[in-house]
């Protein structure tokens, strides 16, 4: 089962944020720090979504094919 869209862009944000993050409190800016959680925050949100999304096509998919036996 391969990621979809929403579960790899969730990643690439939860990946962004988090050097935000690190950045932010190398150089002491506040400002920098916070927009990185948000957007951490944001990714684990599209990565979650995604991840469901994807349980449900894959349980609609199961189904199809026991009904299609």
């Amino acid at each position: 089962m391969r990621p979809n869209k929403d579960e790899v862009r969730g990643k690439i944000d939860q990946l962004a944020g988090r050097a935000k993050q690190s950045i932010g409190r190398a150089t002491a800016d506040p400002v920098l720090e916070k927009k990185g959680a948000d957007q951490e925050s944001a990714g684990d949100v599209e990565h979650g979504f995604g991840k469901a999304r994807r349980k449900v096509g894959d349980a609609v998919r199961d189904v199809g094919r026991k009904i299609g036996k």
